[in-house]
């Protein structure tokens, strides 16, 4: 899950908690904004803590005939060198 998508279930929760004031048989949709908030949340929490550990480094070569070339490439912990 992306972090957009977790701030828009996030701001749809919210909207269904606090804003909404509707009767319904059988569920609660007060429930179900804070089920989505927290859905949310666990979604923002991941997506930040999976794009802090992932480092992806991209090189992008030419040759003289004007063709790139992208590569991705983990960049190297100065510590492993040691």
């Amino acid at each position: 899950m992306t972090i957009g998508a977790s701030l828009f279930l996030i701001a749809v929760g919210a909207i269904l908690k606090f804003a909404v004031t509707y009767d319904g048989n059988g569920f609660d949709i007060g429930t179900i904004g804070v089920i989505l908030m927290i859905v949310g949340a666990v979604g923002l929490v991941l997506g930040l803590f999976l794009m802090t550990v992932r480092r992806r480094t991209d090189v992008v070569t030419s040759d003289p005939y004007g063709r790139s070339r992208t590569t991705y490439v983990e960049p190297r912990n100065p510590a492993d060198t040691l």
